[in-house]
């Protein structure tokens, strides 16, 4: 099945912002998926990568779709887990131009407990001597088009599945997690996991009016599989639904039995997976 291409409604400019999913979860079409995520997506002034996935397979996939890598000028690390930053050695053989935009505490040891194992899920260390890594303290403006944001306050509808990830000073705070806003005559939200809570990071840039929020909400557990209570989905719903006309694409830690009741009460909400392109504009 050939991967599916989708055109945003309601556009009404010359310019395309195209994103494609290069690693994700689930796949509809001949790119191999895998549990972590990367986004390719090209703008007006910018060839950049959302995240790496974790491993070889963002190459692969990104040469069935005939995207050069080694043409990315912009990365953009969105926290310090594997699974969005473990092909960073990789990416950094073929690609000698990009900076990569990563915050600071990225680099701290992460884990994921299990009963009584604490299982390594950060990134290696010693990339961030890379010269081309741009190390940061919280929010930064790399251009009048890219900003990236922390979200410190995590009050709203926060996600159970957080609580068996620690840092190396106890429980995560997520504080090393930033998202991204694209500002063309369309403002673009874009998350990696959303450990901070969907909610609260639509909440710091609703001032924004971002048109579009695409990323994973960290709805599942990914060593058990479990869901987060329906209770907790509901709210989550009933926030998003204050946002009329925003159009919602969510992926990888979502979890699709979350996203199928998230979809069943939200307005505009869809899934991107692994091969598919979403282009906002008009061609």
């Amino acid at each position: 099945m050939e991967a599916v291409s989708r055109r945003a409604r309601g556009m009404q400019w010359g310019i395309e912002m195209k994103i494609t999913t290069l690693v994700e979860n689930q796949s509809n079409c001949d790119l191999k998926p895998t549990h972590g995520l990367s986004l390719y997506i090209e703008t007006k002034k910018h060839k950049l990568l959302f995240d790496l996935g974790p491993d070889r397979i963002l190459f692969e996939n990104a040469r069935k779709k005939g995207i050069r890598l080694e043409e990315v000028d912009t990365v953009v690390i969105s926290h310090g887990h594997m699974d969005h930053g473990g092909a960073l050695g990789h990416f950094l053989e073929i690609n000698h131009k990009a900076k990569i935009y990563v915050q600071r505490k990225a680099f701290d040891p992460h884990y994921s407990k299990f009963l009584c194992f604490s299982i390594p899920v950060g990134l290696d260390g010693k990339w961030k001597e890379s010269g081309q890594v741009v190390l940061l303290d919280g929010d930064y403006t790399v251009d009048e088009e890219l900003q990236l944001f922390v979200v410190p306050e995590t009050g709203k509808c926060f996600s159970p599945a957080n609580v068996k990830l620690f840092s190396k000073n106890g429980r995560d705070d997520f504080l090393h997690e930033h998202n991204l806003l694209i500002s063309e005559k369309e403002k673009v939200l874009i998350m990696g996991c959303g450990h901070a809570g969907v909610v609260n990071i639509l909440e710091k840039v609703k001032d924004e009016k971002p048109g579009y929020c695409i990323g994973g909400y960290h709805l599942m557990n990914p060593v058990l599989g479990k869901m987060v209570p329906e209770t907790l989905l509901g709210d989550i719903a009933a926030e998003l639904e204050k946002y009329p006309g925003m159009h919602f694409y969510t992926c990888h830690c979502t979890g699709k039995r979350a996203y199928e009741y998230l979809r069943s009460r939200v307005t505009d909400m869809n899934y991107l997976s692994c091969g598919e392109t979403l282009t906002i504009g008009e061609a």
